[in-house]
């Protein structure tokens, strides 16, 4: 299936319309940004941070916005673009690419579902959708929620009331409960002294088959990558997951975890309320975080932890009955 783009992109710009300071060997049309590890050769990517060395060496883009200490990781066949911060960088290009993902504006295209648009699908009162919506059949919409332009839905699902879903793609048989809200634009920008300079999130969410949101929940889109949740995970009440994370298969994630941006979760894990896991991290398959934890490091399979910081759970125990 194709995925739609959520957001119109400006036009492309060739390298020196992007950069007039730097003289390239050649000028290309740089056709859209994008991660290392999905950057074709019309693309422009971005290294920013240590972390992503191993897609930083594998990556397939011509042209790469990092900075001195990281270019010796580009392949020969990627150009360094050299910039003092990357993020800013970056920010300011996506913002002229695409002038409206900065700021979630109200869709315009909102209407009344018409009856012969969806046969099979059940609509409570009041509810909005914009337009090019799918949804599959004998999927059910509860009263007073709204499915933005684009957006996609898959069969056998159920959506609660007052439910907002923008810029994201559902599964089969995904349950969203009352009050979610699916799509928006994650916390990001630059500092700057007068104005913030915020970050346009051009992502998507993705949500697969059998997935589970309980009421109260948010789900961020993704910046530059998407956020993505796998088949059949559960999430408790009012679960915040922030832009670029992505969670495994068979999950299972208590009420009030907080999730921060681009961290990757494996399959079979479960998280204890109020936990809450920091940004860039990975958290291997059938590892389990005890309720109130606070996750700052990496975890490898089949780990179990708890605490702030969370440490192994035979270690959390002993300190703990030492005290």
């Amino acid at each position: 299936m194709k995925l739609p783009n959520f957001f119109k992109k400006n036009k492309n710009y060739f390298l020196g319309q992007l950069f007039p300071k730097i003289k390239f060997k050649k000028n290309i049309l740089i056709e859209d940004i994008k991660i290392l590890k999905k950057a074709g050769k019309k693309d422009l990517t971005f290294f920013d941070s240590i972390k992503y060395k191993e897609f930083a060496m594998s990556t397939k883009a011509n042209y790469c916005l990092t900075t001195e200490n990281l270019k010796k990781f580009l392949p020969k066949s990627t150009s360094p673009i050299l910039v003092n911060n990357v993020l800013f960088e970056l920010a300011t290009i996506l913002k002229k690419m695409y002038p409206t993902a900065d700021i979630d504006y109200p869709d315009s295209t909102l209407k009344l579902p018409k009856k012969n648009q969806f046969k099979d699908v059940k609509f409570g009162n009041n509810v909005l959708v914009g337009k090019n919506v799918k949804i599959g059949k004998n999927t059910i919409i509860g009263s007073f929620s709204i499915i933005e332009h684009d957006v996609i839905i898959g069969k056998n699902c159920v959506i609660g009331s007052n439910v907002i879903i923008k810029n994201s793609v559902l599964g089969n048989e995904v349950i969203i409960q009352d009050g979610c809200k699916i799509g928006l634009k994650g916390f990001g920008f630059i500092p700057l002294k007068e104005k913030n300079f915020k970050f346009p999130h051009v992502g998507k969410v993705l949500i697969m088959d059998n997935v589970e949101i309980a009421g109260g929940c948010t789900i961020d889109r993704g910046s530059v990558d998407d956020t993505e949740i796998g088949k059949n995970t559960y999430l408790d009440n009012q679960v915040h997951i922030a832009h670029n994370v992505k969670i495994g298969s068979n999950c299972m994630i208590a009420g009030q975890v907080g999730f921060a941006g681009s961290s990757t979760i494996g399959n079979n894990v479960s998280i204890g309320g109020q936990a809450g896991i920091s940004g860039h991290l990975k958290i291997g398959n059938n590892v389990k975080i005890g309720g109130g934890s606070g996750v700052i490091k990496d975890i490898d399979d089949n780990e179990v932890v708890m605490g702030y910081p969370a440490i192994s759970f035979k270690d959390f125990i002993k300190n703990w009955k030492k005290k």
